[in-house]
């Protein structure tokens, strides 16, 4: 309870606050500041910064205005719209995921001289890092569009 008297005091009394603050510097050139005053140190009387008041929140006269119906049939087809995006990467995000379970299912081979077949494991790893970009790419939008979404309610 002290405390808030103490802080009421402190605000309507800004000059008890400020402090004196004081210079030195030593003869390897180190400079010290300090709010006591030091030996050889000099006084630094700082002028008070520059203030301004802040931006008015008002509106600009003449700026147009948008009644409440207007705005709700806007947020409305926003909504519609992020609902339809959010469809189709639903679907591109499924379409993905089985490019990828087909894409794992399926290594990448080639046949020697010999008539043998070898994996490309250098090809199907590239092959496999691309479907999973793609997978964490439709994620990430599908993620983004209900976030978005969800600000809207």
């Amino acid at each position: 309870m002290k405390l808030r008297y103490l802080l009421a005091v402190l605000c309507i009394c800004p000059s008890l606050v400020q402090a004196e603050i004081y210079k030195a510097v030593d003869e390897n050139g180190h400079v010290t500041y300090s709010s006591t005053p030091i030996k050889g140190g000099k006084k630094i009387i700082l002028e008070p910064l520059p203030t301004m008041d802040a931006p008015s929140r008002a509106s600009p006269e003449g700026f147009p205005r948008v009644d409440g119906e207007t705005q709700k049939n806007r947020d409305d087809t926003r909504y519609m719209i992020l609902q339809n995006e959010l469809s189709e990467e639903e679907r591109l995000l499924e379409e993905a995921k089985k490019s990828l379970q087909e894409g794992e299912s399926k290594p990448e081979v080639f046949r020697g001289k010999d008539g043998k077949t070898f994996r490309n494991v250098a090809k199907y790893d590239e092959k496999i890092k691309s479907l999973t970009e793609q997978v964490d790419l439709h994620q990430r939008n599908v993620d983004a569009l209900k976030t978005e979404i969800s600000r809207l309610k």
